[in-house]
């Protein structure tokens, strides 16, 4: 595959392509919205630096049951395994409604994804209290729960209060590896003088 090669579209059909084999990834990060009410849309500009002409529209974040959600729905538990038992359980508890919808448009692109990350890699999902704990148990399915590293919250620095609730101001990241020999890069931060002025250093 060539380097610095953007693909826009439906992530399934290209990750079901051949420029996709199994084990080929090193790392993956995904942040798919839900309940955003936001269209997203990719913008593409002339080499003169001026706005194309089209616009590609690359999703909308509008997830719903209907026929194509469904019939998702029936491929994917007739394939079987824990997928298909966590997508049964899923349907049995929300019944057929949008968070339903989103979780089956979810479940194969999740499988497309582990398939081709490479042994020694990991996946990052982003999200958010909406959807985090759903998310979760089809993560477990997919990888299995013991290749569940961590659970990172992230807190926004845009903290604020919301009336009658605690404020809801963090995301979610789930942290799975694809097995038990996944590649990890210690990352080392810079102390602030002023923070290291506070501590007194012995020398020998």
């Amino acid at each position: 595959m060539p380097e610095n090669l953007l693909y826009y579209g439906d992530n399934l059909s290209i990750l079901r392509s051949p420029a996709f084999p199994s084990d080929f990834v090193d790392l993956i990060y995904l942040d798919p919205p839900f309940n955003s009410n936001a269209t997203y849309n990719v913008l593409f500009a002339e080499r003169n630096g001026s706005r194309a002409a089209a616009q590609i529209k690359a999703f909308e974040d509008t997830w719903h049951w209907d026929d194509v959600a469904a019939a998702t729905y029936h491929q994917t538990v007739q394939a079987g395994g824990h997928v298909a038992d966590a997508l049964v359980a899923f349907l049995k508890l929300l019944g057929e409604n949008d968070m339903m919808a989103y979780l089956t448009m979810m479940a194969p692109r999740l499988v497309e994804l582990r398939r081709v990350l490479k042994p020694t890699g990991s996946i990052y999902l982003h999200c958010d209290s909406t959807a985090s704990h759903y998310l979760k148990v089809l993560m477990d399915a997919i990888f299995g729960p013991q290749q569940f590293r961590n659970e990172i919250v992230w807190k926004r620095t845009s903290a604020h209060s919301d009336p009658g609730r605690y404020g809801a101001n963090i995301d979610t990241l789930l942290f799975y590896s694809r097995s038990d020999t996944w590649t990890w890069n210690q990352v080392y931060a810079t102390h602030y003088e002023s923070l290291l002025s506070t501590f007194r250093v012995y020398t020998q």
